[in-house]
């Protein structure tokens, strides 16, 4: 029951801050980062034990299918990490980084985002998907419309209707399934889904790949996210790019994994992916003035390369999925909460107003160096490990249709590789403005350079974390063990 702590804290932590607010501002301001840091002992503790046998918890005294439960495995528990570091490291940035009032309210939706996130990779139950779902997309909303400006509150209400329609996609496909099934357990509906009617299983499982689309940004369900990322503060736009999105490309890998067994749509996801892949890149690329909307298009771009990996169908495949988000999220959050200071030391967004900057921060310019290499596939960062996987993982399938798929991820490669070397450019090489420029506040400098340090780490010792991600890939892809796990829990 030490598991349902990830989930118990972060909410207490929600709870306590506006009291907490009463008699130390400062005070509430640390209580995201001390909960997600506890979240994070919780789950590294629990590591070693998850990795030699998964967890399944029933609650309330009910068995499943009918109790509400959890699954720890190596794929939920290693999520759930990954959240929570990101969760104290921007926790901590915040701290310094926000200053419009009310304050605590950040700092509560903050929590409560990450609640939802740990909870939708930990639930066996996809109606608790659903709605915990739901809490991170209205922490999510109330966030992006957080400064309360007039760009913030159109792009917080473009992402409210959005996720509004895409929430009642998944909700009518939730539908569809009890009304079939008679039961909400994930595990269940597996074990059951041969004798549903293959019209209306494929309907609900198309309603609930479209729902959980809009979050994790897939082409053409994205349009909400350059706005959002271009509007938001600096630190919820790496929670938005390192967590949320990521999360919407969990449940719709667990949905087609492990409910469906969607082999037959998994050459549609690969498709939407690589469409998602090369979109995102392109558009990113014609991004010349608003560099928070040129990583935006890039995040979109990098989903859909995860989206691509999962399509294959094959436990390498999703490997280097996970593999490529992890990265992702390390490279992309570095980059966001990095990119957050240099805007309010620049006075701006636009692109052209980093000139010289590189040089002025140094410090700072080195660390953006490291996350767009590690994105763009250089040695001897993450992402060049991590884009290694899916290239092996796609050629290792012997299929000329995923070799010529391949190509074109290289592809979109070099054109990831001319945006970000635009900015580095203009970074460097840039005409400067004369004065001096404060190198980032310790509040700010730890987090990222913790993130660099990792990202160089399992760049040059992948093995730190592939152990980890090939049992939660094998843990996704074999369906019986996990049909197995929770009913047999039960």
């Amino acid at each position: 029951m030490v598991a349902t702590l990830l989930v118990a804290i972060p909410f207490l932590g929600a709870f306590l801050i506006p009291l907490v607010a009463r008699f130390s501002s400062r005070g509430a301001a640390w209580i995201p980062a001390l909960a997600m840091l506890a979240n994070l002992g919780i789950a590294l503790s629990l590591l070693p034990r998850v990795l030699s046998a998964p967890i399944a918890i029933s609650i309330s005294g009910w068995t499943a299918p009918i109790a509400i439960n959890f699954v720890v495995g190596p794929l939920g528990l290693g999520l759930a990490i990954l959240i929570s570091f990101v969760g104290v490291l921007v926790a901590v940035y915040g701290t310094g980084y926000i200053h419009e009032e009310p304050k605590e309210k950040y700092h509560m939706l903050i929590l409560t985002l990450l609640t939802g996130a740990t909870e939708m990779v930990l639930t066996g139950d996809i109606f608790n998907l659903f709605v915990f779902f739901e809490i991170l997309s209205l922490s999510s909303y109330a966030l992006t419309a957080y400064n309360r400006d007039r760009d913030g509150v159109e792009a917080g209400i473009k992402y409210l209707i959005q996720g509004s329609i895409g929430s009642a996609f998944i909700l009518v496909g939730i539908g569809l399934l009890y009304g079939m099934f008679g039961t909400l357990n994930m595990a269940d509906l597996a074990a059951k889904m041969g004798s549903g009617d293959p019209t209306l299983v494929f309907t609900a499982l198309s309603l609930l790949v479209i729902g959980f689309g809009v979050e994790a940004a897939i082409f053409p369900l994205n349009a909400w996210l350059p706005d959002a990322h271009s509007s938001a503060p600096s630190s919820v736009s790496a929670l938005l790019s390192g967590i949320a999105i990521e999360t919407g490309a969990y449940a719709v890998a667990r949905i087609v994994y492990t409910i469906f067994a969607g082999q037959r749509f998994m050459l549609v996801l690969g498709f939407l992916g690589l469409v998602t892949l090369l979109m995102g890149e392109m558009a990113a690329s014609r991004q010349r003035d608003d560099i928070k909307r040129m990583l935006a298009y890039s995040s979109v771009g990098q989903m859909g390369l995860i989206m691509l990996a999962f399509g294959m169908g094959t436990q390498d495949g999703a490997f280097a999925a996970l593999f490529q988000l992890v990265s992702h999220t390390l490279a992309k959050g570095l980059l966001f909460l990095a990119v957050g200071y240099m805007i309010y030391r620049a006075g701006s967004k636009r692109i052209s107003a980093f000139a010289g900057l590189g040089r002025k921060m140094p410090l700072t310019g080195a660390l953006i160096g490291i996350a767009v290499l590690s994105l763009v596939g250089v040695p001897p960062f993450a992402g060049f490990m991590s884009k290694l996987a899916v290239i092996k993982a796609g050629l290792g399938l012997h299929s000329p249709t995923y070799t010529g798929i391949i190509v074109l991820v290289l592809v979109a490669t070099v054109i990831e590789v001319g945006y970000f070397l635009r900015l580095l450019q203009v970074m460097y090489f840039g005409e400067a403005n004369d004065g001096a420029v404060a190198e980032l506040p310790l509040s700010a400098m730890i987090p990222i350079t913790v993130l660099a340090a990792l990202i160089i780490a399992i760049g040059v010792y992948p093995q730190m974390i592939t152990g980890v991600l090939h049992q939660a890939a094998a843990g996704l892809v074999e369906r019986a063990d996990y049909i197995k796990l929770v009913l047999g829990a039960g």
